[in-house]
């Protein structure tokens, strides 16, 4: 049989997954990585070390050999862990069997989305907002219906705002608050407003709380905890951020039994169960609340600190109320996010995010986080001042021109 000699011509890729942007955190992360000297306010990741306590518990399980899949919805111990958590922090009730440990918040999220949308189910996504959202709900054949907020406003979204935007397709509210990256938070009052209508034009919520725990202006609103939430909200939240365990990939979702049931049905076809030795390692992190109060400690000493610096060296930048994301505005310099945040990393070698890879938006500020020493963050914002001050005496050159 003769082989033909005509080229291979390759089938086209999902049209969905190739409009897709790449992230724009990991790539300015990337580059980073790749230069010398550079300080990085970029990613969002706690610089603390995992509480050894934590580590401790997680070698134990492997010495005594519990390294094998757990239940597809995660070790009965963490599910009652978890539960107890919640009743005690925020008298909000689970029963073991509305809760499933996932790989990090972010597989909470996809499962989520996959779980409540079909082709063309719209949802409402306050921004700016975490980079995985809006790619989250496109990927489960949905659509994002993206609400500006300002930081006149705080970065809080209004009940207004929200049906303004809703219609007739529209399936569910996708809340991240504390915000990343504005670190903008939600007053009780609010997010019951945003529940009251919800139950109205019965939607979902779902309510990603990963930065529960870094709330340091008044009392975080655990939506589950409103009146009417719990019924129609999945809420997701996890270990990274509060107990340093990003790289130990563990998070959990609730929500009432036939919402999880179907997520566990998408959960052990392409996951089985999430790490054991994490699982073990997490049950442990929820007794751990010296090291979370330490840490929460140190990013309100770093919040004040990068905050006053920002404002001094003339990038105008609200107080953010949660999370560890400051969030300025670099309209006064006249370039644009993107820009900015390129030429600060070459020139400066200083690595943070543009405003615009967190939505539209997002353009005229830069994401900066202060998970990261007070002496670096120091240092990062003197080259910043000495940056601002450079562009500001091209502005003349480039009027002239």
């Amino acid at each position: 049989m003769k082989m033909s000699t005509e080229p291979i011509v390759p089938r086209p890729l999902s049209k969905t997954v190739e409009g897709l942007a790449p992230s724009g955190i990991r790539k300015f992360f990337d580059i980073a990585a790749q230069m010398h000297d550079v300080i990085s306010l970029s990613v969002g990741e706690p610089d603390f070390v995992t509480p050894w306590s934590v580590c401790e518990a997680a070698y134990t399980s492997m010495k005594d050999g519990h390294t094998h899949y757990t239940s597809n919805s995660g070790m009965p111990e963490l599910r009652r862990a978890i539960v107890k958590h919640l009743q005690e922090l925020y008298d909000v009730s689970y029963a073991d069997n509305e809760v499933l440990v996932t790989v990090g918040v972010s597989e909470g999220l996809d499962l989520a989305m996959r779980t409540l949308l079909d082709p063309g189910d719209e949802v409402i996504v306050p921004e700016p907002c975490f980079v995985s959202y809006q790619a989250c709900v496109a990927l489960a054949g949905g659509i994002p219906v993206s609400v500006g907020t300002r930081a006149e406003d705080k970065f809080q979204v209004s009940v207004a705002q929200i049906e303004a935007a809703w219609t007739p397709r529209t399936k569910a509210i996708l809340m991240g608050f504390p915000s990343n990256p504005t670190g903008a938070t939600m007053p009780r009052d609010a997010m019951q407003a945003v529940v009251d209508f919800a139950k109205a034009k019965n939607l979902y919520i779902i309510s990603d709380e990963i930065y529960d725990r870094m709330t340091y202006e008044g009392t975080h609103t655990c939506v589950p905890s409103l009146d009417g939430a719990q019924e129609r909200t999945i809420l997701l939240n996890g270990f990274s951020k509060a107990y340093a365990m990003t790289g130990w990939r563990l998070g959990y979702a609730c929500a009432p039994g036939p919402i999880l049931a179907a997520m566990t049905k998408i959960h052990q076809y392409t996951i089985m169960s999430a790490p054991t030795t994490a699982q073990y390692a997490a049950i442990e992190a929820l007794k751990a609340e010296a090291d979370v109060r330490e840490m929460i400690t140190q990013y309100k000493q770093r919040r004040r600190f990068i905050i006053d610096g920002l404002n001094k060296i003339g990038l105008d930048c609200h107080m953010p109320e949660g999370a560890f994301y400051a969030f300025p505005s670099i309209r006064r310099t006249g370039l644009t996010s993107e820009e900015f945040a390129e030429r600060l990393l070459h020139e400066e070698h200083v690595a943070v995010v543009p405003g615009n890879a967190f939505g539209s938006g997002g353009e005229g500020h830069i994401r900066c986080s202060y998970a990261n020493s007070l002496e670096k963050i120091g240092i990062a914002v003197q080259r910043m001042e000495r940056f601002v001050k450079k562009v500001a005496g091209e502005a003349p050159k480039t009027a002239a021109a």
